[in-house]
């Protein structure tokens, strides 16, 4: 592959080799509307109506209230966060797993002009933009369910495109790095183990600074890449209530979605020579 980048026009080719990977895949999720539609809009406008609709009208609601503000308002950036985490790895993990075992479709698709990792960021971007839809459904959703106001007030749109844009793509290389180590009839087993605490542990429903009286957990929480987007997205979206500084949230998530981008190629890339 990398002969074919080496000569004269080849990066033409492979550049015009990998947008054909993601029109494939774009097409695929074209001819099954039904679907993606559900796995896009049925997670957020659950989380939606539970946490910013259900809970305030049985007065739940109150007891998440950070600075005056409503529940809505306080979990609308996490919930923005956590639909970007999920479908990033429901676009990427089982997929890819299924390709990797049952139909053995990763062999199609590597035998591109283009090398391996080019095929692998295929996919993540591919899984990004599908990321950034999800997102996208969050903001009418919160505007149209809750029961209380929800106040937004965009502070930076710098911020808020490069959060949504590392978000999209980090979930996209956690998704590649599961769907390459992990068996195809293992990997549900591991969706349970991991979803759970990544979205309760990743400050989207609380702000990280209002664990303050709970230091040890304030500290554990900040391995969680989660709890980096949802506080860069209350930074952008909601900057009267407490958050992380942009220059910390940004530069870690962008450095956690490089390393776990170089270590999603490195296994994907093995796996397909192996």
């Amino acid at each position: 592959m990398t002969e074919i980048a080496l000569r004269p026009g080849g990066w033409r080719l492979g550049a015009a080799a990998f947008a054909a990977l993601i029109a494939r895949d774009l097409r695929v999720l074209a001819r099954m509307p039904a679907s993606f539609l559900l796995r896009t809009v049925v997670n957020p406008l659950m989380f939606v109506f539970v946490f910013t609709y259900l809970y305030p009208r049985i007065g739940a609601g109150r007891f998440g209230q950070v600075a005056g503000q409503s529940l809505a308002t306080i979990a609308l950036p996490g919930l923005i966060a956590s639909a970007i985490y999920f479908q990033g790895l429901n676009a990427v993990a089982l997929p890819l797993s299924m390709e990797f075992s049952a139909t053995r479709e990763i062999e199609d698709r590597v035998m591109a002009p283009v090398p391996y990792a080019a095929a692998a960021l295929a996919k993540v971007c591919c899984s990004a933009v599908q990321s950034l839809l999800a997102a996208a459904v969050v903001f009418p959703l919160a505007y149209l369910i809750p029961a209380a106001p929800v106040r937004i007030h965009i502070a930076s749109w710098a911020a808020l495109i490069l959060a949504l844009t590392l978000g999209s793509l980090l979930a996209g290389c956690l998704g590649l790095l599961l769907g390459t180590v992990v068996e195809v009839r293992k990997i549900a087993l591991v969706f349970a183990v991991t979803i759970v605490p990544l979205t309760f542990l990743g400050c989207v429903y609380y702000p990280w600074a209002s664990l303050h009286s709970i230091r040890w957990i304030q500290i554990l929480v900040l391995a969680n890449p989660l709890v980096y987007l949802s506080e860069a997205l209350r930074a952008a979206l909601t900057p009267s209530l407490p958050h992380m500084s942009t220059l910390a949230s940004l530069p870690v998530l962008a450095a956690i979605t490089v390393l776990l981008g170089w270590a999603a190629i490195t296994t994907f890339t093995r796996r397909v020579l192996t």
